[in-house]
């Protein structure tokens, strides 16, 4: 038995790193792989929306270099794919050879989906928009291009739109909803970002599937709805989704499900010594007493920092309270904490809207507890504070005082 702690951790990406970082700076005389199968350091993946826009150069994507990890003392491996999880064995497979470990984090995060309609497989200019290189190729083709259309009615697919619009090519939006986030906001304010899309020059289609590309010479041209809407364009983005990079738990033991790797509030697996972070894991949230999987990279960070403990030995559990916070356009800004509908249908909802400031303000309530709200507009974001406190605290609060919770400003 080796006397020094091992520690294998699969995915360089927030949760990876920032739980290497951790392991490291509390133990100093462990030993860690960090396995990593794109050929980059940890970079941060929100930034890539202004690189794309070309607000930010490349190199400020960038969060660690490879000075960084020898630093650290972390055995960095690029372009590596692990193959397998041996759990009896207490190793991970990858290139063929094994690596032991005394605890081991699944941080795999998801892939987009492809669009998967005739004539998109192997079109050069179709792209996902996840990693990087996606940013670097969509980049490169927007400098030659005079029409690009955004696909899908998710946050990647905004990001998208908002990109080509400042790039100044004509940009098309097809939203296969009824308007954009559609499981999350409602009519009213979807119409808010409708109206700040348009405020920039974007084309908008809603109630848009599409039914196929039309191609030539490797390329697509042009793009046709089921309705039979037809775009010629030079630039296709896709925003989809992600399905979970779930394949190291087949036949492992390790539970999983379409949603991600199931995990406890530590974000240890069914299988002890086995941990899951960051977008992949699926685990319980003692605070809001369910489980989700929640893809935002402050929830990775936060995940990175709370594992690194458990692998330790410890036993700390995940109570923080997800947030995104994003601009949309110019004319909005979207903030999001807790639970929303997508992830909890049944939640009920309060609102408030102020059309002469351009506000609008969502609560979601799960048997009288606040568990999540929405905000929209800019500046709209007093009151948040309290808000997550109130989540946290777990009170029940009477149905007449949801409606006056909305003007919380504290």
């Amino acid at each position: 038995m080796a006397d020094f702690r091992r520690y294998v951790i699969v995915g360089n990406g927030f949760a990876g790193t920032t739980a290497a970082e951790q392991l490291r700076k509390h133990d100093l005389s462990c030993e860690i792989h960090l396995f990593g199968d794109e050929p980059y350091t940890l970079y941060n993946r929100i930034s890539l929306p202004p690189m794309l826009r070309k607000q930010i150069p490349e190199a400020k994507v960038m969060i660690r270099d490879l000075a960084w990890h020898e630093e650290h003392r972390i055995d960095l491996h690029l372009r590596t794919r692990v193959e397998r999880v041996v759990p009896e064995e207490r190793v991970v497979v990858a290139d063929g050879k094994t690596y032991p470990y005394d605890a081991l984090l699944i941080a795999t995060g998801g892939r987009p989906n492809p669009i998967g309609k005739p004539g998109s497989d192997g079109a050069g200019n179709v792209y996902n928009f996840q990693y990087l290189d996606d940013t670097r190729a969509i980049s490169e083709r927007l400098e030659s291009s005079k029409v690009a259309v955004a696909i899908g009615g998710s946050y990647i697919a905004y990001e998208l739109a908002e990109a080509f619009a400042t790039r100044k090519v004509e940009t098309h939006w097809l939203i296969r909803g009824p308007h954009f986030l559609h499981r999350v906001l409602d009519e009213l304010a979807g119409e808010f970002v409708d109206l700040a899309a348009k405020d920039e020059g974007v084309h908008v289609h809603y109630g848009q599937e599409v039914a196929e590309f039309v191609r030539s010479n490797g390329e697509a041209t042009g793009v046709r709805t089921q309705s039979g809407l037809e775009i010629a364009a030079d630039c296709y983005g896709v925003g989809f989704g992600l399905t979970m990079n779930t394949e190291l738990a087949a036949g492992t033991g390790i539970e999983y499900g379409k949603n991600g790797i199931l995990c406890d509030d530590r974000l240890e697996t069914n299988v002890g010594g086995i941990y899951a972070a960051g977008d992949v894991a699926d685990f319980f949230d003692p605070t809001l007493e369910m489980r989700y999987r929640m893809g935002t990279w402050n929830n990775a960070g936060a995940h990175g920092k709370v594992v690194a403990i458990n692998m330790m030995g410890g036993s700390e559990r995940y109570h923080d309270v997800p947030e995104y916070s994003s601009q949309l356009f110019k004319g909005q800004t979207i903030t999001q904490f807790g639970l929303a509908p997508d992830l909890q249908p049944d939640l009920q909802t309060v609102r408030k809207i102020d059309r002469e400031k351009g506000w609008y303000r969502a609560l979601f309530f799960w048997e009288d507890r606040l568990v999540g709200g929405l905000m929209l507009g800019k500046g709209n974001r007093a009151g948040k504070r309290k808000y997550v406190e109130a989540i946290k605290s777990k009170e029940r609060f009477p149905k007449p005082d949801w409606e006056p919770m909305l003007d919380w400003t504290a």
